[in-house]
C-alpha cells in the first residue's frame, strides 16, 4: 500500500492569503484544492511538498458566470460537476461541459476543480509509477533522471498533457488568469501549455490559477469533445479531439477549430481545418478532409500503457470525423 509522505497543511480563505503562504514557504509548498491528481502523485513520490496550502475555502475563486457580450468566466475552484451541469455552459460552450462530464468518475468530478484539471500534471508510462519501479529502471528525464525513456535521443520530456479541458480551452481561445507575489497576469491558453513534459505549464513559482475566461462568440457556434480511453467509466484520455465550428447567416461554416489532446505535452492545434471547412455546410467530403488533417497533425509516442501509438494516431482520424459529424447535424 502506498502511503503519503509527511506534510503540513495550511488553509487559506483569500487569494492574497494563499499567495502569502506560498511565498513564505517557497519551493517547499504546493497549492491544493480537490487533490484528485496531487495526492496520488505524492503517494508515488512524484511530489514531496513539506506544506500543502489549501484553497478549498477561497470563496472568491468558486464561481461560473456568463455575460452575452463578454463571455464566460470560471473560477478555478468551480468543480467539474458544476461545469458539466451548468445550463448556460451546455448551451454556449457545449464542448467544455462535455469534456468536464467525461473526466474520471462522478465522485471525483464533485471533488476535482477546474483549476486542478487545467494544471493537471503530464503523464507517461515511465513516470506515473511507484518510486521503487522508477528507481529500478534508472528514473526518467521528467523525474530524477537524465534520459527520456520514450525517446532516448530526445532533449525534452515527451509525457503527454492528459487534461480533458485543455484542448477545449485552446479551441475556444480561452485565457488563463494567474496571481502571484508579483501581481496578476493573463496568459492565452495556447501559450499556457508548453511542448515539454517537464515544464509543461506557464506557471511561475508561487503562482496559482485564479480563473479562466472564454470570449463570447458573435456567430452561431457548435462545439463538442470526443475522448478515447481504455475504460470508458473513468480513465485518462489516450487521445482526444475538441471541435469548435462557427456558422454564418447562410448556415455555412465561417470558422473551424480542431485541437488534439493527450498526444503531446501540449494541446495540438490542427492547421488548415478552417481552410477545408469554411464555406461548406460540413458535407461528408469536407469532414473527411478535415479528419485527414487531424490524422497528419497528431504524432503520439509509445508513452501510454493502454494504447499503442499507431492505434492512437489512427483513432485521431475517427474522433475528428465523429466530432465534426456531431456538429453537422
Amino acid at each position: 500500500m502506498q502511503r503519503l509522505p509527511p506534510f503540513a497543511y495550511e488553509g487559506a480563505t483569500t487569494i492574497a492569503a494563499a499567495i502569502e503562504t506560498l511565498a513564505r514557504y517557497g519551493p517547499d509548498a504546493m497549492p491544493v484544492s480537490g487533490g484528485t491528481d496531487l495526492i496520488p502523485n505524492m503517494k508515488q513520490g512524484l511530489f514531496s511538498p513539506k506544506v500543502l496550502v489549501g484553497l478549498r475555502s477561497v470563496a472568491e475563486m468558486r464561481f461560473i458566470s456568463y455575460d452575452p457580450g463578454e463571455g464566460l468566466r470560471i473560477g478555478a475552484l468551480a468543480t467539474l460537476h458544476a461545469l458539466a451541469t451548468d445550463e448556460t455552459v451546455n448551451e454556449q460552450y457545449a464542448a467544455l461541459a462535455r469534456a468536464a462530464a467525461l473526466v474520471s468518475t462522478p465522485q471525483l468530478r464533485r471533488m476535482g476543480t477546474i483549476g486542478g484539471n487545467i494544471c493537471l500534471d503530464t503523464r507517461c508510462t515511465y513516470y506515473n509509477q511507484s518510486h521503487d519501479w522508477r528507481e529500478a529502471i534508472g528514473y526518467c528525464l521528467k523525474k530524477d533522471g537524465d534520459l527520456c525513456r520514450v525517446a532516448p535521443s530526445s532533449a525534452r520530456c515527451l509525457a503527454v498533457n492528459a487534461s480533458d479541458l485543455a484542448p477545449v480551452l485552446v479551441a475556444f481561445d480561452a485565457t488563463v488568469h494567474l496571481a502571484g507575489a508579483v501581481g496578476h497576469r493573463a496568459v492565452e491558453a495556447a501559450q499556457f501549455y508548453r511542448d515539454d513534459g517537464r515544464f509543461a505549464l506557464a506557471v511561475a513559482p508561487g503562482e496559482i490559477v485564479t480563473h479562466v475566461t472564454l470570449p463570447a462568440s458573435k456567430r452561431p457556434t457548435r462545439s463538442t469533445y470526443h475522448k478515447l480511453r481504455l475504460r470508458d467509466s473513468f480513465d485518462f484520455p489516450v487521445a482526444g479531439v475538441a471541435a469548435v465550428v462557427r456558422f454564418g447567416d447562410d448556415g455555412r461554416c465561417c470558422d473551424a477549430r480542431l485541437v488534439l489532446g493527450a498526444v503531446a505535452a501540449h494541446p495540438v492545434k490542427v492547421a488548415g481545418v478552417g481552410g477545408v471547412l469554411t464555406g461548406t455546410r460540413l458535407e461528408p467530403e469536407a469532414l473527411a478532409a478535415a479528419a485527414e488533417l487531424a490524422f497528419a497533425a497528431g504524432k503520439p509516442m509509445e508513452n501510454t500503457a493502454s494504447a499503442s501509438l499507431l492505434y492512437r494516431k489512427r483513432m485521431l482520424r475517427v474522433l475528428a470525423r465523429r466530432a465534426l459529424e456531431d456538429l453537422a447535424v
